[in-house]
């Protein structure tokens, strides 16, 4: 295992630290926990924590911040965080408006938010939710029941967290974030295996001429292996699943996200982008904006996913609001 780190054991806690430090103006740790919130409480507004197991960096620290998260939860390398450093979290920057828990829709995610959520409630804290499962690669998986929530999450964090700073209620923002679910679909691919640092060796196994199509973002069993194809072969079969579960027509309006998870070079994603641009452009589909680049990662894994959200005026309209976080800035 070749990574600069010092204990595997301190990853997280060391990471966090680095981050704060790093960035004061938009975020800070709360003492003793692996949650992080911003830097200065914004009163008054339905307030969004989301989180997981760490490993997917920028995802969630990094989206902390104006326009997106108020806290993020980050749990052990590739593992939930507990029921009561989400509850820490919901304590922290909650308000009189609420507040609305953003899940992945993996098991152990849901099951500790939704404890947390118990425990809120219990202190009188309003509390709302939404459970991403944007990956159209399998139905049940390692870790999850139904679909997986992967990159589109960046996008719910993004036009809830709009909805949200525009003051608008708990259940309106949970409606918008619902919608954004709805509408965005994603699926990814692999090229290497990661390692977790407390494993000291790779999750799964690739040959050097061989990809996996549909792996989910800890290494869960996507599709199949195959030999490796070209970019635009890969390009062409994530953008059609996608297209099969969620049909666009011409005249459609999107927003695209190229997600690389962690160990693929931009040139890489630019390449894909391009394709996907081609596809959409050839059915009449008006790209509304693309982000391309590392948002939702696997520590180290090369490869990359592809999400679609189909907009509308309201949609659009949040999508565009000003958001100033760490990785993720629209003005």
């Amino acid at each position: 295992m070749k990574k600069l780190i010092n204990k595997p054991e301190n990853v997280v806690d060391e990471m966090l630290e680095g981050l704060e430090l790093a960035y004061p103006q938009y975020l800070r740790r709360l003492e003793n926990l692996e949650v992080m919130v911003r830097s200065n409480k914004k009163e008054g507004k339905v307030a969004l924590v989301s989180g997981g197991g760490s490993g997917h960096e920028p995802s969630h620290a990094g989206f902390v911040g104006c326009g997106m998260l108020d806290a993020a939860v980050c749990g052990p390398v590739f593992t939930s965080p507990t029921p009561d450093q989400v509850f820490e979290a919901i304590k922290a920057v909650q308000t009189d408006a609420g507040v609305l828990l953003v899940i992945k829709n993996y098991t152990g995610d849901v099951m500790n938010f939704e404890m947390a959520m118990e425990m809120a409630e219990a202190e009188g804290i309003k509390v709302a939710k939404v459970v991403v499962d944007d990956d159209v690669a399998v139905m049940n998986s390692t870790w999850t029941v139904g679909r997986r929530g992967i990159a589109g999450t960046v996008l719910v964090h993004k036009i809830a967290g709009a909805a949200a700073e525009a003051g608008k209620s708990l259940e309106e923002v949970q409606a918008i974030g619902e919608k954004v679910i709805k509408n965005i679909r994603t699926m990814g691919m692999a090229l290497t295996p990661c390692i977790v640092p407390a494993a000291g060796k790779p999750n799964f196994t690739l040959e050097e001429d061989e990809m996996e199509m549909g792996l989910g973002i800890h290494g869960e069993p996507g599709v199949r292996k195959e030999k490796i194809r070209t970019a635009d072969e890969v390009v062409e079969e994530l953008v059609g699943r996608v297209l099969e579960d969620q049909p666009l027509q011409a005249g459609d309006e999107v927003a695209v996200l190229v997600n690389g998870l962690g160990g693929t070079p931009l040139m890489e994603l630019f390449i894909m982008n391009r394709k996907v641009n081609a596809i959409l452009t050839a059915m009449g589909v008006k790209i509304h904006d693309t982000n391309v680049g590392n948002y939702m990662t696997s520590i180290e894994m090369a490869g990359a996913s592809v999400s679609i959200l189909k907009l509308d005026d309201e949609l659009k309209g949040y999508y565009g609001a000003k958001a100033d976080t760490v990785a993720y800035k629209h003005f």
